[in-house]
């Protein structure tokens, strides 16, 4: 089953396109990787999804479901962790993991919920002392309460310390081995590229690339980076390197050089290299981060793309603004 299917979907806030045509589809089981700078229209399809708002064109399905037509149904399903949380600061954390039970029906223990999320020696403190970090941890540990078919993730790692981020990508892969479908939102690339399966990169309201990191590098044809140890790394070696079809860039350190080049340069380089008089004595490949691959996809026409989210009096009216409206509007729901 497809557990994610957007056709078509347009939204438009007044004159401002947010998205524009949009077609995804995420898969039963997998994780999904949803990327796109700011403005983009990440947190408008993630409203989308839960029936935060509707779109002006296109049919949006979750769960097999129709988004709008069975909003309620979607959310009982679906445990969501939005941007922007927001606490009820009085109450303790067992208090906030016991309402999200309630709300879903669930039969959950609050404390095991409180444990996996590492937070269980404060569930009886008010959770107006909580650190960032560990409001955070609650409201991942009430967003998996009821065992949600769906989860939907929005910056998840969110001040947490390395290893509550490392702690957070276990949950993650521990809910997706039970099953669960997770649509992972994210600004720090290396969490998304340590557990998601595949990635969906959004850029001025349109999907400009889906596909897990392999394919996109491929489709991207991002230049690696091609480490070489010499007998000889001199100059003249350097400049008759960077002369070489598909190279980029060329840096020397000792006995090694650093070539940047397309995948299939590769060969050409260390037959130049032979080619003149030197050694070639190891060499190894490293590949295009997920970093590089989300700038090679989100910089064309990048001017372009900020021009038409702007109103006449210079504002993102998408953007940033509309956006985090939305966050909150989701976070005002998940309490209600």
């Amino acid at each position: 089953m497809t557990a994610i299917e957007l056709t078509g979907v347009t939204k438009r806030f007044g004159d401002v396109v947010a998205l524009r045509d949009l077609d995804l589809a995420v898969e039963d089981g997998e994780v999904f990787g949803f990327l796109g700078p700011n403005g983009a229209g990440k947190s408008t399809t993630i409203n989308l999804l839960l029936d935060f708002a509707r779109p002006t064109e296109g049919r949006a399905e979750v769960l097999g479901m129709d988004a709008q037509r069975r909003s309620q149904e979607v959310r009982r399903r679906t445990g969501v962790l939005p941007e922007g949380f927001r606490t009820y600061d009085r109450l303790t954390g067992r208090q906030h993991v016991e309402f999200a039970i309630d709300s879903k029906e669930a039969n959950n223990d609050p404390m095991d919920v409180l444990e996996r999320v590492g937070i269980a020696e404060a569930a009886d403190r008010k959770v107006g002392g909580y650190s960032k970090g560990m409001t955070q941890r609650l409201a991942l540990g009430m967003a998996i309460t009821g065992e949600p078919e769906l989860l939907i993730l929005d910056e998840p790692s969110t001040g947490l310390d390395p290893n509550g981020a490392r702690e957070m990508r276990e949950l993650v892969r521990e809910e997706r081995d039970r099953g669960a479908t997770i649509f992972f939102s994210s600004h720090i690339l290396e969490q998304v590229e340590a557990v998601c399966d595949r990635i969906g990169i959004l850029r001025g309201g349109e999907l400009v690339a889906e596909d897990s990191v392999s394919g996109l590098r491929e489709a991207a044809g991002t230049a690696q980076t091609l480490e070489v140890t010499v007998s000889r790394a001199d100059e003249e070696l350097v400049a008759s390197v960077r002369t070489v079809e598909g190279v980029s860039n060329v840096t020397a350190s000792g006995d090694r050089l650093s070539v940047a080049c397309d995948p299939d340069a590769k060969t050409r380089v260390l037959e130049r290299i032979e080619s003149e008089g030197v050694t070639v004595e190891d060499f190894s490949t490293e590949e295009a981060s997920l970093e590089e691959l989300f700038v090679s996809y989100t910089t064309d026409e990048q001017a372009a793309s900020e021009q038409r989210g702007r109103t006449s009096d210079g504002k993102n009216s998408e953007g940033e603004d509309d956006e985090r409206t939305e966050s909150e509007s989701e976070s005002e729901e998940v309490r209600a």
